[in-house]
């Protein structure tokens, strides 16, 4: 690799409220990981602008070598970038808030990802996404696809099959590493430090070591000590967090506990082995989207207003510190980026296609393990075969991923039914065609038709 190059980036859903956080992260990485432009592409041109503005500003008191620009043309965003950072939302978070309150309606999980509201929202990303790969493709055969487009799980089943065989299409979570995270925090040491093992699918997986890159030393025997204790609301993050993430970390403890001896698990498995819990602590009239629209998002845009109007951060309550170099979203693509752009080799946690990496387990799903990535993509790790109560777990999970994208790609009425029900935060028929029927209704303007 030529060590002088610069490197040019698109952020796909450049108005997304986490885009201020990756452009932060892109100039806190500027030696190691130098770029040329950043290109912010949204379908939402007013919404776009104003992030684009805040870049603006940032970059010019921090990284002015580095220009920013926005469009809603795909020519002009795509021809010529080396990589294209994938965050889209498709339908924002009001369908958010329609998918949840659908499903507590019916008395069944509505999580964006987990639950009957990640089968509505994979119908509505697996197309959206899809289309701006196409794109991709047609003005950047070579760039590198990084997507963080949830639900990952889904999205991921579909980009395999829709863009067979194309390696540099990588699909990645933040959540392992977020937890990753709180481990770290809980040890004392640096993130940096730890290195996992684990095995699942998206947002339904266990950890099985956490290795010390110095010692060798595994210390998940000690975490689920720490962890099978109540955590306070801040989760071991050390940062303040919403109150249906306290709640979370407050209930990790129990699962910590009835996990068994082996095996950490990701914290969204509460939906799925105690869904009549999480179903009991929602409130069907205020739910995790109200609190993200009323919370993150309204923060993130007020504070891009307030820096847009002041024409500066520096000398602000706004101008970069020490933590604005630690947003895990942000963090974890671009240290992907680099690993992938220096041949690295270092090990992350992606979704890779299971040829024998979890022997006992289907062959060609889209698995979450540990992948060493470089200049050629994703090498995973062997997993070996895991016990039975996980891989029954999983083999139901991904006969449920599966049929969603059967469904969507199919526009099959009977598939998106059989999904449903399938799906462990539902398994009612009865339920699942109430739910499919009114879901059809809210996403009219966004899923395929179904026959």
């Amino acid at each position: 690799m030529n060590e002088n190059k610069k490197f040019r980036i698109c952020i796909v859903g450049g108005g997304s409220r986490y885009t201020p956080g990756i452009l932060k992260m892109l100039v806190a990485e500027k030696d190691r990981f130098p770029i040329s432009t950043i290109v912010l592409y949204d379908n939402e041109a007013e919404r776009q602008e104003r992030v684009c503005g805040y870049g603006k500003v940032l970059l010019r008191e921090y990284y002015p070598e580095c220009e920013i620009i926005h469009t809603t043309d795909p020519e002009t965003a795509f021809t010529g970038i080396d990589f294209a950072f994938m965050q889209i939302r498709a339908g924002r978070l009001k369908m958010r808030e329609s998918d949840e309150k659908i499903a507590l309606k019916h008395g069944c999980i509505g999580q964006e990802t987990c639950g009957a509201g990640g089968f509505a929202y994979g119908m509505r990303s697996v197309p959206a996404v899809c289309a701006i790969i196409k794109d991709i493709r047609k003005y950047a055969p070579e760039a590198w696809v990084l997507n963080y487009s949830n639900p990952a799980a889904i999205v991921a089943e579909a980009t395999k099959r829709v863009f067979k065989g194309d390696y540099r299409i990588i699909n990645i979570c933040d959540m392992p590493v977020g937890i990753m995270g709180m481990y770290a925090q809980a040890l004392g040491l640096p993130s940096s430090r730890l290195e996992p093992r684990y095995f699942g699918l998206n947002h339904y997986g266990w950890f099985t070591h956490i290795y010390d890159k110095e010692t060798g030393e595994d210390y998940l025997p000690k975490l689920k000590k720490m962890f099978a204790t109540p955590m306070e609301d801040d989760g071991h993050t050390g940062h303040e967090v919403d109150a249906s993430w306290a709640e979370t970390f407050r209930f990790m403890s129990k699962m910590v506990r009835e996990c068994g001896d082996k095996f950490m698990p990701n914290t969204y498995l509460q939906y799925y082995l105690y869904p009549k819990h999480m179903v009991s602590i929602e409130n069907p009239d205020y739910t995790r989207a109200n609190e993200v629209m009323d919370g993150h998002e309204k923060r993130t845009f007020e504070m891009i207003e307030e820096v847009i109007a002041a024409d500066k951060l520096k000398g602000t309550k706004y101008e970069m510190t020490e933590e604005d170099f630690n947003d895990g979203h942000a963090t974890y693509i671009v240290d992907l980026a680099y690993a992938i752009s220096h041949n690295t080799q270092d090990i992350f946690l992606c979704m890779t296609e299971n040829h024998g990496i979890i022997s006992n387990f289907s062959e060609g799903a889209m698995v979450e393990v540990p992948v060493r990535v470089g200049i050629n993509g994703v090498e995973a790790l062997n997993v070996g075969e895991i016990p039975t109560f996980q891989k029954g777990l999983l083999e139901n999970q991904f006969a449920y991923e599966k049929l969603t994208v059967d469904a969507c790609l199919e526009g099959s009425y009977e598939k998106a039914w059989n999904a449903l029900t399938l799906n462990r935060c539902v398994n009612d028929t009865d339920t699942a065609k109430a739910l499919l029927d009114d879901y059809i209704e809210a996403n009219k303007a966004y899923w395929p038709e179904l026959h």
